[in-house]
């Protein structure tokens, strides 16, 4: 699904060149929950928005689902990647002047897909805000803009879902709601879900765990409990004792 190949990463700052990434290579198969994980300044969220196709590496390829992302056209790669890719930021880059159900149905109506307001209310229904979906970003809270991001990066139903840092601007509490709805989209839909933290919590519930340090991998494995219990029943059983649900996590197809 994903093929990250001698990835790297080089930015000129102050006439000297600093190495963001470093010859970065590793699969990830269809339907797999990895976390990335390291230091601050190891890359993690660099290596993320390339993967997203966000932005070009200085040298090496990415394939998402077959397809070289490193080489596309811009028109084909923003058209590529609202197909294929949701992308969750930190800091949830929600329309200001639009409400939390218009920020949901953008993707859905530049998709083309019809009745674009009806799927987004049933999206923000399912994360558990359907008395919100009139009110804009600075109405809601924290935990309640990142539902809304969730819902958004889902619109279109994409095979592959990225997330920043979920949980670092939430407290304890919400964040374990925000992690039992990324795995509920995960268990529901088979999506894989590929996602940037510092919360260790977080990356153990994941079946694979990549640790960066200085720009280059250092190590690649799986959880303990899937190590422990086989990766799909072990990622069910953590998510369930992250915290108990304080809305429905089913999405609608």
């Amino acid at each position: 699904m994903i093929t990250v190949t001698q990835v790297s990463m080089v930015l000129a700052a102050g006439g000297h060149s600093i190495t963001i990434l470093d010859r970065v290579s590793f699969e990830i198969p269809a339907k797999q929950t990895v976390a990335i994980v390291g230091p601050s300044g190891s890359g993690k969220s660099t290596l993320l928005g390339l993967m997203a196709g966000l932005d070009r590496p200085t040298s090496g390829s990415i394939e998402l689902d077959g397809s070289d992302i490193t080489t596309m056209a811009e028109s084909r790669m923003a058209r590529f990647r609202r197909e294929k890719v949701g992308y969750i930021f930190q800091s949830f880059h929600l329309i200001p002047t639009l409400t939390a159900m218009e920020n949901v149905a953008v993707p859905i109506e530049l998709s083309g897909e019809h009745r674009a307001d009806e799927r987004a209310a049933d999206l923000l229904a399912a994360v558990g805000l359907a008395d919100r979906m009139r009110h804009y970003p600075v109405q809601l809270s924290g935990g309640e803009q990142q539902r809304v991001a969730i819902a958004r990066a889902f619109a279109c139903r994409p095979p592959i879902l990225m997330a920043d840092e979920p949980t670092g601007n939430l407290d304890s509490s919400t964040g374990a709601h925000i992690v039992e709805l990324l795995l509920a989209l995960h268990r529901d839909y088979g999506t894989t879900l590929v996602l940037v933290t510092h919360d260790t919590a977080l990356a153990t519930s994941m079946q694979r765990v990549l640790s960066l340090r200085d720009g280059r991998l250092e190590s690649d494995s799986l959880s303990s409990s899937s190590r422990c219990h086989g990766a799909p029943k072990a990622e069910s059983e953590r998510s369930a004792r992250l915290s108990t649900p304080k809305a429905p996590v089913r999405f609608s197809s």
